[in-house]
């Protein structure tokens, strides 16, 4: 049994390497990897050896580190959002305010991240933050990755204000290049008027 155990928790260590710092998770994303008794004891393991944090009961997270602070950094409000969404069987869209904290575009400080979901309303402390969960009929925007979603909704909720060069660089910096092709290629049935400001930033940025 304790053979087991041990081969479970390697197994959630290895995939939550392999996703690398800044994700959060539940028992619902190692369901393959063994029983749900045995991934509560690893992830519980694994919590008590600091490996991984505690963000509210069920939802864990690998915590980013900062070298320069020396210490580990708040969690990622949106991995925080969708392993909680991913847990209950939510389908949840950020907020056009909330996209726009994330990709650094509002001179707001961050205080509330909204989320609309399917499902019903709920608010969660994560550190000094609000997460919440708005009960709503969601959009369908025509678009697979979250990824693409954030920058929909971050350009919807701006208006259809232009971007300026530094905001497009910012952008381009937050996503990367390999994300900004596939952002490119999910957002083609977005509007008009949306996609060309994309295509700024991946394209002509």
């Amino acid at each position: 049994m304790e053979i087991d155990l041990i081969s479970v928790e390697k197994q959630i260590v290895n995939r939550i390497y392999g996703n690398g710092r800044g994700w959060s998770f539940s028992k619902i994303d190692f369901v393959d990897i063994g029983s749900s008794s045995a991934v509560e004891q690893g992830l519980s393991r694994l919590a008590k050896k600091d490996t991984i944090r505690r963000v509210i009961p069920g939802v864990y997270e690998y915590p980013r580190y900062s070298k320069l602070l020396n210490q580990n950094l708040s969690p990622d409000v949106d991995a925080v959002a969708h392993a909680i969404a991913r847990k209950n069987g939510w389908n949840i869209e950020i907020s056009g305010n909330a996209a726009l904290n994330l990709l650094g575009l509002s001179t707001q400080v961050p205080g509330k991240y909204v989320y609309l979901s399917d499902c019903r309303s709920k608010t969660y402390e994560i550190g000094k933050q609000e997460l919440i969960f708005k009960k709503s009929r969601l959009k369908d925007m025509g678009v697979k990755m979250d990824e693409t979603a954030i920058l929909v909704q971050a350009l919807r909720a701006l208006n259809r204000k232009t971007l300026t060069d530094k905001e497009r660089t910012k952008v381009r910096k937050y996503f990367g290049e390999k994300v900004g092709k596939k952002i490119l290629k999910d957002a083609r049935y977005t509007t008009t008027w949306v996609y060309e400001e994309i295509k700024r930033i991946f394209v002509e940025g």
